[in-house]
């Protein structure tokens, strides 16, 4: 590898590491907004507030064209399940704990694996079952089920990660046909109305300093997600997607400094099992020849609640042969 090649990944590697940074700080937000709204609230104006920067995002594309999906059935699922990612997760970091909430959200890339044999017909071998197995195994030591600890914010934490696992299947499905201003518009606007239609029921009136909040929110995640899409052209996905477990460091520096959350022996035990598992598979997913990525983005590096551009990397960024 050149020098100029090395400087590349190196600089693409400390911008996907301000991104995760930036996100754990949207992580903050949301967490703190928790306590005085409902999830269904806080996400209705957070995609009230992004559609100005998405509209924008897709009107600098100048092959927008139609929005008719191709896949309308598909898209609508896939609808389904972003808004329920960002109702679960917003629900889970309201009520969880940051370090157990990140823990288990990074189980989204193990049960893409899993669900990719049955949906997309791909073999998983022996390597990556072991991956799974030793993530089951972390799961069980973070969740501790005998434990009577566990809560509706540990059930809406997987729930985020199953629709969120859905979510990027449908992605690479049908994200080589679908055009990229259909896949960012149909989830913000399916968020928009799902939530807008159950606002009422959960209203609470909000101050300037709280609507200011939900404000930063969008845009902490914007400029997240833009950092990660300039590391990407700068340095590979087997580079950027990894760096997603810094999140963990900054869960830990977050939650002890805002909220009075203490580690055990036996949490970090069992996040380190799926921090490995995860990027067991990262590693084997980048070195299949035949891999076109969009795992690797939508699972792999964040949720997808529709609230933000999403790059299709099966469109943008392919395994040289």
């Amino acid at each position: 590898m050149s020098l100029t090649a090395v400087k590349s990944s190196f600089h693409g590697l400390i911008l996907s590491l301000l991104g995760f940074a930036l996100y754990s700080t949207h992580d903050v937000v949301v967490k703190y907004l928790g306590g005085f709204y409902s999830p269904f609230q806080t996400l209705f104006f957070a995609v009230l507030f992004s559609f100005p920067l998405v509209t924008i995002y897709i009107l600098r594309n100048p092959r927008t064209g139609s929005l008719w999906p191709h896949y309308p059935m598909l898209m609508l699922v896939r609808v389904l399940a972003a808004s329920m990612t960002g109702f679960c997760s917003f629900y889970a970091f309201s009520v969880l704990p940051l370090p157990q909430t990140y823990a288990l959200l990074f189980l989204t890339p193990i049960l893409i694996t899993t669900l990719s044999i049955p949906v997309l017909k791909e073999r998983v071998g022996v390597h990556r079952w072991g991956a799974i197995l030793v993530g089951f195994i972390g799961v069980l030591i973070v969740l501790q089920p005998t434990s009577s600890s566990i809560n509706a914010g540990h059930i809406a934490c997987l729930g985020a990660v199953v629709a969120a696992a859905v979510n990027s299947l449908i992605t690479r499905k049908v994200g080589q046909r679908e055009k990229m201003s259909v896949m960012l518009i149909y989830p913000l606007v399916g968020n928009f109305l799902i939530m807008g239609l159950i606002l009422p029921f959960v209203y609470v009136p909000m101050p300037l300093n709280h609507l200011a909040a939900v404000t930063l929110i969008s845009l902490l995640g914007f400029l997240a997600m833009f950092c990660i899409i300039i590391a990407l052209k700068k340095a590979s996905a087997g580079v950027v997607a990894p760096m997603q477990y810094s999140q963990i460091i900054w869960a830990g520096v977050f939650g002890a400094a805002f909220f009075d959350h203490q580690l055990t022996w036996g949490f970090v035990g069992g996040a380190a099992l799926i921090v490995m598992s995860g990027l067991y598979i990262v590693r084997r997913e980048w070195a299949r020849a035949d891999s076109l990525q969009p795992v690797l983005y939508d699972g792999t590096f964040r949720p997808d609640s529709g609230l933000r551009p999403r790059f299709l990397l099966s469109k943008v960024f392919r395994k040289k042969q």
